[in-house]
């Protein structure tokens, strides 16, 4: 058995309980104990010494597109020769772990079968990645498409099955609609929307009835209730959402999922202008306008209780692969989350999406040990957790993914595991 014993390190475990301090032993790819540890169970252990470091759980990326590789050029997202666009792929999967990033779910693939082949080379462990839930193209109607050349057209409900079909034929997790129009595009509007409810009605059932989700692009108001109205199980962006989509979230967040996606409208907004769309371009179509919204109501979804989580459409080349984490700096300062529900949204309710809630996103015995190490307190700064530099250590069930030399020694203790202060015993032991 292998064992790794972090020590002296302020343990932020994703139940919301405020960080406390303590030990954490890992023993082979599950987390073992927390708070204090039993020194003969800690006996040969590889030794992490904490001095104070945030101990958390790896952070999860719900709207994930490996594929996405970097480009200004939308249009030649597709168009990329498959041997490249592969080993872009991987470089990606590896650059979210990189990120301390060890939960993601694909929200469509620029091919068919990227995500699929990458997710099944990470499970068989020949390339580093993390946790992953692999898409397919998304799935547009005729003349729907914001990207022709990397979407999967269908139309009615027979199409719609169809496609559904050949996409989980594929071993895809999870299928994607895409029901709204972008303004990027110039000609195809957030607010329009180009699916009917009985192809949607379709696309679900059919997914459904394999045991696979469906998520949604969907801006619009109506896009919005349409995923309600058919059960679309995660709703990407709802921009747009109405008064009645609103009350129709908040009547259903026991189940749906909202991923804003609210890095994307930042940086389209604010920072593109060094590829070609200015800011006054972007607020031209209605960017402005959309990030204006989109905050009022999704502050208004989060007052509800609706379940927000992180991450979106990174692998643009204004919202460049390895800057997952801005998402959380946005989550607390436009959408009114506190520091830990922001990162509650990226861990426990990570887990959740991921259909792991007993083994990913927590850091208690138990649960797979995907840990990171971080140089600073995430609680007080955010933004902590987009600097790669302090983020120490990288663990994915259990090994290693990155560890700083100096916070590494050889195994044995120079003192016995568990061996903490009087106050941090008191503090534990009236923890409920």
């Amino acid at each position: 058995m292998s064992k790794v014993l972090f020590r002296n390190v302020s343990i932020l475990d994703s139940t919301g309980a405020d960080p406390y301090p303590g030990d954490v032993l890992v023993e082979d790819d599950r987390i073992a104990a927390v708070g204090t540890v039993d020194p003969a169970r800690a006996e040969g252990a590889q030794l992490v010494e904490g001095r104070g470091r945030t101990l958390m759980s790896g952070l999860c990326d719900a709207h994930t597109h490996f594929s996405w590789n970097n480009s200004a050029d939308l249009d030649g997202l597709g168009h990329m020769p498959v041997e490249e666009h592969l080993l872009f792929a991987v470089e990606s999967a590896k650059k979210y772990l990189d990120s301390g990033y060890t939960m993601c779910l694909g929200a469509a693939s620029a091919k068919e079968r990227l995500d699929v082949v990458c997710r099944d080379a990470i499970n068989a462990g020949r390339i580093p990645g993390p946790h992953y839930l692999a898409n397919g193209p998304e799935i547009a109607t005729t003349g729907g498409a914001i990207i022709k050349s990397i979407t999967k057209f269908a139309d009615g409900p027979e199409g719609m099955r169809k496609a559904v079909r050949e996409l989980i034929d594929i071993g895809v997790d999870q299928i994607k609609l895409s029901m709204t129009g972008e303004e990027i595009t110039g000609t195809m509007r957030a607010e329009d929307t180009y699916f009917s409810d009985e192809e949607v009605a379709a696309a679900v059932a059919e997914a459904h009835r394999r045991g696979k989700r469906v998520c949604a692009h969907a801006r619009s108001a109506e896009s919005v209730k349409m995923c309600l109205r058919n059960k679309v199980d995660i709703v990407y962006h709802a921009s747009f959402t109405d008064a009645e989509g609103m009350d129709m979230l908040e009547a259903n967040k026991d189940w749906v999922w909202v991923g804003p996606g609210i890095n994307w409208l930042v940086a389209t907004l604010y920072e593109a202008e060094a590829f070609g769309f200015p800011q006054e371009a972007a607020e031209a179509v209605g960017y402005k306008k959309e990030l204006e919204v989109a905050i009022e109501g999704l502050r208004e979804m989060h007052r509800r209780g609706v379940r927000i989580v992180p991450g979106g459409d990174y692998g643009f080349a204004w919202t460049p692969h390895g800057t997952y984490a801005r998402d959380l700096e946005h989550f607390v300062e436009l959408l009114g989350f506190t520091p830990m529900e922001a990162i509650l949204s990226a861990t426990k309710l990570g887990g959740e999406i991921m259909m792991r809630p007993d083994e990913l996103g927590q850091v208690q015995p138990g649960f797979l040990a995907d840990l990171i190490l971080v140089d600073g307190d995430p609680l007080a700064d955010i933004t902590v957790l987009q600097d790669h530099d302090r983020i120490q250590a990288i663990m994915k069930e259990g090994r290693f993914h990155k560890e700083d030399a100096p916070l590494v020694t050889q195994s044995g203790l120079d003192r016995p595991a568990g061996q903490v202060s009087e106050a941090t015993r008191e503090y534990v032991a009236a923890r409920p």
